[in-house]
């Protein structure tokens, strides 16, 4: 073997090795670009105050106010606003289940209704407030049905839970002066919620948070 052939191959070597080495690091750049993952729908009336609830929660990375378990398409508020269409108020929460679980997502959920009110929510009433939980895969389902059936049966108040449990269906996003209703109107937000008296009952249903 010539020495101008040995440079050759050890060229066409190094070449490979750098090439490889360049698509292992790219994958793991690629993986580690962005966490998985996951979706929660949850139904507690008004989705202004459930966005907020799940602003707050470490591990969530985004929530959206809009509708879902209907039969309309591309309903407006005003069309749920009539209890015609069959959805119901959502927030549709995207996390990272690496830093939250789904388990401690219903955990919150059912701290932060009032399970006993059927086709409302606190001072809203219609079908479109009802109280749900809407399901996007079997494991889902199965959390959310034994949730339900712990809290029947260490819940520290009076009443039967009437929340559904449902497959999600399509789900529409509200209208753009909806979304983060809790951070850009702060003032009107909080008139709305201390008038429809959601804190006062949530402390009858649940104690005094903390406690």
């Amino acid at each position: 073997m010539t020495a101008r052939r040995l440079l050759q191959l050890l060229c066409i070597a190094a070449l490979t090795f750098s090439a490889t080495g360049f698509t292992a690091a790219q994958a793991q750049s690629n993986s580690g670009a962005k966490p998985a993952t996951a979706r929660a729908t949850f139904a507690g009336g008004c989705f202004w105050c459930m966005e907020e609830v799940y602003d707050k929660v470490p591990g969530v990375i985004t929530t959206v106010s809009g509708y879902m378990g209907g039969h309309a398409k591309n309903p407006t508020y005003e069309q749920i606003g009539t209890g015609r269409t069959g959805h119901a108020e959502v927030v549709q929460v995207e996390y990272d289940p690496a830093k939250v679980s789904y388990a401690k997502l219903l955990e919150v959920f059912w701290r932060n209704i009032d399970p006993t009110q059927k086709d409302a929510q606190f001072c809203d009433y219609g079908s479109q407030y009802r109280s749900a939980i809407f399901y996007h895969d079997e494991q889902q389902k199965k959390l959310a049905e034994a949730s339900k059936a712990a809290l029947a049966k260490t819940k520290p108040f009076k009443g039967e839970i009437v929340t559904e449990i449902t497959l999600a269906s399509q789900f529409y996003a509200a209208e753009a002066y909806h979304q983060d209703y809790h951070q850009v109107n702060p003032i009107r937000y909080q008139l709305y919620k201390n008038g429809c008296g959601r804190t006062a009952r949530l402390q009858q249903l649940w104690g005094k948070p903390g406690s």
